[in-house]
């Protein structure tokens, strides 16, 4: 039986504003919507989960749109389809389209790698511990999760790949004072589920990473 799901208004108005992917967009949509996750928006981008949990992300970069695996890592990839999101990325894996055609010539691949996902989620996977190396979490900031628990929350939801890419920016200073200035500084961006390089702003054209559209306004 097929299960489609309710669509997202907050999904509708982010397609309404898409100018350069919105064909290829809505077409992912309608793929995912059949498999059965549920739509959700957070990040400003359309996201998708079962029980609670994230499973994918869509979105629109300068060069293509993409889908991302919030745990891509896991996916049997033998077709080589998935790419690592960035260079701190652990676990996420994205794939990138550029037109309706193609997406469509590979529904069936998309299909099977959320299912996959859905699969791994319900047998309770976990993301093994990469070749990269481990990075300490700085006493300061384990000091302020345990005085504020709604920010330790807001850290953990992070993806593992925004994760580590804090704390490589906090760890990198040698004061104590440096490193919880830091820590301070980026604690509004952390509750707003931002990663230490994503757009605060809704301008840019690479979401959601930041392109530095917010200095041309």
């Amino acid at each position: 039986m097929i299960i489609i799901r309710k669509m997202h208004p907050d999904v509708d108005r982010f397609l309404e504003k898409e100018i350069r992917w919105k064909d290829e967009l809505m077409a992912l949509r309608e793929i995912i919507l059949v498999s059965g996750l549920t739509e959700d928006y957070k990040w400003k981008q359309p996201c998708y989960t079962h029980e609670g949990v994230n499973i994918l992300i869509i979105g629109s970069l300068k060069a293509s749109c993409m889908l991302s695996f919030f745990k891509g890592v896991l996916l049997a990839d033998h077709d080589q389809l998935l790419e690592f999101a960035g260079e701190n990325s652990q676990s996420a894996k994205l794939m990138r389209f550029r037109s309706t055609d193609e997406i469509l010539r590979m529904k069936n691949k998309i299909l099977g790698f959320i299912r996959e996902s859905i699969a791994l989620e319900t047998m309770g996977a976990k993301i093994p511990k990469g070749s990269a190396p481990e990075i300490p979490v700085p006493d300061e900031l384990m000091d302020l999760w345990k005085k504020d628990k709604t920010f330790d929350r807001a850290f953990h939801m992070l993806t593992p790949g925004r994760q580590r890419a804090y704390l490589m920016h906090f760890t990198a200073a040698k004061q104590s004072e440096t490193r919880m200035s830091r820590i301070q500084k980026y604690m509004p961006r952390i509750m707003d589920g931002k990663g230490i390089n994503d757009c605060t702003c809704g301008l840019s054209k690479k979401m959601p990473a930041c392109d530095g559209s917010h200095r041309m306004k």
